[in-house]
């Protein structure tokens, strides 16, 4: 497959030409300098740069042109100043050398006096290129002042379609057999967001190793199914042990959220779980570490099962740790080991967190923040107890153990809504986590030891501005020196310009299919977007960590057991799909829906 490229990166390679004022790094072509069709150069706006501005007729094709030379191939950045008077936005086709490259929307400034820029990422090639703006509507073009190539700095303009690489469509489809139905259940309290009204709020499959396939949902109940699916039975019900607190009636991720069993579950019979607490505990029950004015609490939990064999849960359990979130989104989501580890091994039976920011990266620095853990993955040693509580140990191979003002069980930070993450049974046995964003970029990472994903510093690859959150900026030329870790694979949500609600973007994470009964997605990473249901799978060899560069996106087709071609949203009976990927031992792959409370089994390519 081949590689693209969505890097803001500095064409430092660009000419001056005499007459242009240039920032560091960047070259401004003046509007009034370039080809004009259908249109004249004015003067009677302020604050305009060169000598005035582009105003356009009112017509359909109206376009400005400017011709912009580069020294060799590379990527840059395109930002257009221009003012819009108007109350509606006035979009326009952008081309490079002739071919498409995205639809700028140009919103309304306020004021016909008030210039911003609408920034993309180009690919331009050595000698001249032909960069055109065409009105695409009876409005005309916005005032178009200049045309700034190379621009540096986060502030410098927002970018109008930060991954203008959509997924491709592939010829590739899945085909799915339904494995499992699971009975409805229902939130606590009753929720008033429609989004949590599910037939059965399923969210993982994995599977025990004397065959048992498991699945919690979030309304409380644990349950395992025979290896050829069939009726679910309940393990456990988490919410009645938990009792009157349990809490899964607000907030998408809240409730029973995740489990995971210890690798040696069948000599010692203990298990992992994340839920969610509210009601009396967030006045009876310490938190740990808590955010302010809290809501919510996420508790981790160890049980130990009497009879590790047995179909039911009997036994004891006891608390790790509790977290106190400020708001309803973004707590603890997916706990897990490592199945790559080996006894012996420094990351044998070590248990990975993922916690989200609470909902406050948006307005502070608490992702960044050393000190606490929200925003960050953890990594605990549920059988030692060298933590502050006394209830589980900070292994000494984390990154940051020892270092003052950081929590020794952080092994990396920088996240909004660390979602779902799993790690390549093969190959190099990489993490790979599914990170939801705020406003624009759903992104694939590989995590390590000490990696910060720039949240909410960074969106991607991208300057999330918390003055500004409604666009996202290139970054500055400085940009290495902060460290981060940016996306392998992302997909954006092609929103329109400015704020806007829930567009239904979210990243489901996935796995890497290593098996052998599909040979067709060998070393390829599958996962999906859990809103619309849509299925994506790029090359593991291609996700390549360092720089910006994304691997290509491949939207697989979906087929029913009988072979004919459908989608998502049809198996599932539901706009919102509510899709999750699952994997069990042997590497096969399961599609889950909450909409309808069914999971398919992948049992073929098409």
């Amino acid at each position: 497959m081949r590689r693209t490229t969505t890097a803001t990166l500095l064409l430092a390679a660009l000419l001056v030409w005499p007459g242009q004022t240039a920032a560091a790094g960047s070259v401004v072509h003046e509007a009034e300098d370039a080809v004009i069709i259908n249109g004249v150069v004015e003067s009677n706006h302020a604050g305009y740069s060169g000598t005035g501005f582009v105003n356009s007729a009112n017509a359909v094709g109206a376009a400005v042109e400017f011709t912009v030379q580069a020294d060799a191939d590379a990527n840059t950045n395109l930002a257009v100043r221009y003012a819009n008077g108007a109350t509606a936005a006035r979009p326009a086709t952008l081309t490079v050398n002739g071919a498409t490259h995205s639809t700028p929307q140009f919103a309304p400034t306020g004021a016909w006096t008030t210039w911003n820029n609408e920034t993309v990422a180009a690919s331009l090639q050595a000698g001249a290129n032909v960069v055109r703006l065409t009105a695409t509507t009876a409005a005309g073009l916005a005032n178009i002042d200049a045309l700034t190539v190379g621009v540096a700095g986060g502030g410098s303009g927002p970018i109008a379609d930060p991954v203008p690489e959509n997924p491709i469509q592939a010829d590739l489809g899945l085909v799915l057999t339904e494995y499992a139905q699971f009975p409805k259940s229902d939130p606590v309290p009753t929720p008033t967001d429609s989004r949590l009204q599910r037939h059965a709020r399923i969210n993982h499959l994995g599977q025990l190793a004397d065959g048992r396939r498991y699945v919690p949902d979030l309304n409380g109940t644990l349950y395992t199914l025979p290896p050829g699916g069939g009726t679910p039975s309940t393990y456990l019900n988490v919410r009645a042990a938990v009792g009157s607190n349990f809490f899964s009636g607000r907030g998408l991720g809240s409730g029973f959220g995740f489990v995971a069993f210890h690798p040696e579950f069948a000599a010692n019979g203990r298990f992992y779980t994340v839920h969610s607490e509210a009601f009396q505990a967030l006045n009876n029950q310490r938190a740990d570490w808590t955010q302010s004015g809290a809501v919510v609490q996420s508790v981790v939990t160890e049980w130990t099962a009497n009879n590790p064999a047995a179909a039911t849960f009997s036994g004891t359990r006891r608390q790790l740790l509790r977290l106190g979130f400020g708001t309803y989104i973004h707590a603890v989501q997916q706990i897990d080991f490592n199945p790559n580890a080996t006894p012996g091994s420094p990351d044998y039976g070590l248990l990975y967190i993922a916690v989200g920011d609470g909902g406050r990266g948006t307005s502070s620095t608490v992702p960044q923040q050393r000190n606490q853990p929200f925003g960050k993955i953890l990594r605990i040693d549920p059988r030692g107890a060298n933590s502050a509580n006394g209830r589980y140990g900070i292994p000494a191979s984390n990154p940051f153990v020892g270092q003052q003002g950081t929590l020794g069980e952080i092994y990396a930070l920088g996240m909004r809504d660390p979602h779902r993450f799993s790690w390549d049974r093969g190959g190099t046995g990489r993490m790979f986590l599914g990170h939801i964003g705020e406003h624009d970029i759903e992104g694939v990472y590989d995590v390590r030891a000490g990696d910060n994903l720039g949240w909410s510093e960074r969106e991607g690859a991208f300057v999330f501005n918390r003055d500004e959150p409604c666009y996202l900026y290139p970054l500055p030329a400085d940009d290495a020196r902060y460290g981060y870790t940016y996306p392998v694979a992302a997909y954006d949500h092609n929103g329109p310009p400015g704020c806007t609600g829930d567009l239904g973007r979210a990243i489901a994470g996935g796995f890497v299919y290593r098996g052998g009964a599909l040979p067709a997605l060998q070393g390829k990473y599958v996962f999906g977007d859990l809103v619309q249901g849509w299925i994506f799978a790029t090359d593991e060899a291609e996700m390549t960590r360092g720089g910006t560069d994304l691997a290509p996106l491949y939207q697989l087709k979906v087929h029913n057991a009988a072979g004919s071609l459908t989608t998502m949203q049809a198996m599932a009976g539901d706009a919102r799909v509510d899709l999750r990927i699952g994997m069990d031992r042997t590497g096969d792959l399961f599609v889950l829906s909450k909409a309808n409370g069914k999971i398919w089994k992948v049992t073929g390519t098409h």
